[in-house]
């Protein structure tokens, strides 16, 4: 309460609106605890959602660059230490200059976040631990989809033709990193949607999300029902259907129905590699 000058009242109202599955990451930095008009295709969709993103995958993470849903913060390795030093409040360093911008991360400058207390390796309780961390998580292996089960082979051989020909889809979740090698981040405008929490990140950018075990989410599976679907940072698209429609409907593919059922297969039957 203090960190964000808010009373508990606000703050708990703040924490009630995440939702299940999501988390604000950047609350603490510039105090933005809600999009006050989410617009998709140039239509408003919602006047006020919560600021908070749904937690993204912790698997499949290797071979790609930026690994949260905003650009240009930083890869796996960032984040562990920003999340043992700023959020957990664990002993260590931590340095990242762009957080003194006082206009754009008004908090965070404020506290200094930007640059630790310069304390004795001895006193370090965070920083040797990274490498080992940062090696197990890129180990995580994406569930494999099973055929006749998670998705029908048939469809997804035909869903895999349009993923790299009519529907565009290969574009950008290059495959098999289904993300693009390189630069992986997008204007909003490219993607079709408000610039809200692109703009809560350094560059203004989305990562292009990869696929790998996309179908755990659309099936629900090992969650809780109310984290079923959901995609996007905020969740704004419910399934993948949502999500091809708005693809469709932004890049003028032209899909028919059976089309975007096949890719939706073929997404849904995606390997990690």
């Amino acid at each position: 309460m203090r960190l964000l000058g808010v009373d508990r009242n606000t703050l708990e109202t703040v924490l009630r609106s995440w939702g299940p599955g999501k988390f604000d990451a950047e609350i603490f930095f510039d105090g933005k605890a809600f999009n006050t008009q989410q617009v998709t295709d140039g239509v408003v969709t919602s006047h006020k959602v919560s600021g908070a993103t749904l937690i993204p995958n912790a698997f499949g993470l290797a071979g790609f660059n930026q690994h949260t849903w905003t650009g240009a913060w930083g890869t796996v390795t960032y984040w562990n230490a920003l999340v043992a030093n700023l959020e957990m409040h664990g002993k260590g360093r931590f340095f990242d200059p762009r957080l003194n911008d006082a206009e754009k991360f008004p908090i965070a400058a404020a506290n200094g976040f930007a640059d630790l207390p310069h304390i004795s390796p001895d006193d370090d309780q965070i920083t040797s631990k990274l490498p080992a961390l940062h090696f197990y998580q890129l180990a995580i292996p994406a569930p494999t989809p099973r055929a006749g089960r998670d998705f029908d082979p048939a469809a997804a051989k035909r869903g895999d033709d349009l993923f790299s020909g009519k529907a565009k889809c290969n574009n950008c979740h290059v495959d098999p990193l289904w993300t693009e090698p390189g630069w992986n981040l997008h204007k909003p405008e490219e993607v079709g949607v408000d610039a809200f929490e692109a703009n809560r990140a350094p560059d203004g950018q989305y990562k292009t999300m990869n696929l790998a075990g996309i179908f755990v989410r659309e099936e629900g599976l090992f969650m809780r029902a109310a984290n079923k679907g959901r995609y996007y940072h905020d969740g704004r698209f419910a399934t993948l259907l949502d999500v091809v429609n708005h693809y469709d409907t932004l890049m003028h593919l032209g899909l028919t129905s059976g089309e975007k059922q096949d890719v939706i297969q073929y997404l849904r039957s995606l390997p990690e590699h």
